[in-house]
């Protein structure tokens, strides 16, 4: 099992990022959380990482916080909750704020969640309320290059976290302003999306 890499980051294409650690490139899917901070390419980072084995597919996830992680992982103990929406709920909220919702029992703003259903909301609440209160704020988001196509970029990486194409190309114009870089269109246009 990989816990952790530590190299350099070669790309980063929302949600994708790969980083070399001794000659060997790993591509990890991370939030959009975890990418708002990450140093720009060419640079040294450290990820935690986890690892999904199912089936015929195998995954590599990466956060730079443990409380990131923990929070992947303690959602997708949620009946009808994988990957793609735990994703979802990182890149849409923080850490902090997540365990605010469920503490509260606002099922409201967490059907605001691109993936997740009333029914969906309500048993995280249930099933997560007792465990999620520890979470801790996650960082915050830091400058990024600019892309050749960041809208186009954005666009997908809004597919990605479950919004259909046309939903994202709204949102991805509807946000996008001259000189953003794909990372800000992405946190704007979900930040329009939850309605903050």
């Amino acid at each position: 099992m990989i816990g952790r890499l530590r190299g350099t980051l070669i790309a980063k294409r929302p949600p994708w990022v790969l980083v070399e650690v001794g000659g060997v490139g790993y591509e990890l899917e991370v939030p959009m959380s975890t990418l708002y901070d990450l140093p720009d390419t060419g640079k040294e980072v450290i990820l935690l990482t986890h690892y999904a084995h199912k089936e015929e597919t195998v995954a590599l996830y990466g956060f730079l916080t443990a409380a990131e992680r923990e929070l992947f992982r303690d959602v997708q103990r949620v009946s009808g909750i994988g990957a793609r929406i735990a994703l979802a709920i990182l890149s849409g909220v923080s850490t902090a704020e997540f365990a605010r919702l469920v503490q509260a029992g606002d099922v409201v703003a967490l059907t605001k969640i691109p993936g997740i259903g009333k029914k969906t909301a309500e048993r995280i609440v249930v099933e997560l309320r007792d465990r999620i209160g520890h979470a801790t704020l996650a960082a915050q988001p830091g400058a990024a290059p600019v892309p050749r196509d960041a809208r186009g970029e954005a666009e997908a990486a809004l597919q990605q976290l479950g919004y259909k194409p046309a939903e994202a190309a709204r949102l991805a114009a509807a946000s996008a302003e001259e000189g953003d870089g794909a990372e800000a269109i992405i946190r704007k246009a979900l930040r329009a999306a939850l309605g903050r």
